[in-house]
């Protein structure tokens, strides 16, 4: 990676905190979620051996992997209990809403960051959304985006579910390996989360 490559993420990272302090008024939670995905999405980046770019691009993808739910109702938002058809139809628009945000800025590096964001929901198997991706079709930031966020989500107490602990989190994630997940990098994943200050117990 070459130094004005290096620049690109970091001035992106730079002149979009105007977007994270947006997502704070928005909604604490996510935006202290973010993140916590952002630092343990770095530590798997470099635990797979990523380049230099691929770790720009997604230190920023996670930095803003929910920046689309500032376009998300309250009441789909904020609801404290399971979302209906209706409501899970918007909140997946999320994604997309993300993806739009970022590209809108304009700025060096904000198209590869978008692409991460718009498929950080799709899934390893092809069932995930906004375009069915499977497999290594899905970017490796992406992938490794869906990984964190799972257990982060899951580790805690939002409105709508209580944080589970680390034994409870990983039993899920590994009964999803090669559904949900990609299995190679969960594999990595599973030896530095024991290490990781982000481990919850």
């Amino acid at each position: 990676m070459t130094q004005a490559e290096k620049f690109t993420y970091v001035a992106l990272e730079k002149r979009t905190k105007a977007l994270a302090l947006a997502l704070g008024y928005r909604d604490q939670d996510t935006l202290d979620h973010s993140d916590r995905v952002q630092a343990l999405a770095h530590e798997l980046a470099i635990a797979v051996g990523l380049s230099e770019e691929d770790l720009g691009a997604i230190r920023v993808s996670a930095k803003f992997h929910d920046i689309g739910k500032i376009g998300i109702p309250d009441h789909v938002l904020m609801k404290p209990g399971r979302l209906d058809e209706e409501e899970w139809a918007i909140m997946h628009q999320h994604p997309l809403i993300g993806e739009q945000i970022v590209v809108s800025t304009e700025l060096d590096g904000a198209s590869q960051t978008a692409h991460i964001i718009r498929h950080h929901h799709e899934r390893f198997d092809g069932n995930g959304y906004p375009d069915n991706l499977s497999g290594e079709s899905i970017p490796i930031g992406a992938r490794i985006i869906s990984i964190v966020d799972s257990y982060d989500a899951m580790a805690h107490t939002r409105a709508y579910h209580k944080g589970r602990s680390h034994d409870e989190i990983m039993r899920v994630i590994e009964d999803e390996s090669g559904v949900k997940h990609d299995p190679y990098l969960l594999r990595h994943f599973n030896r530095l989360i024991k290490q990781s200050r982000h481990r919850v117990r």
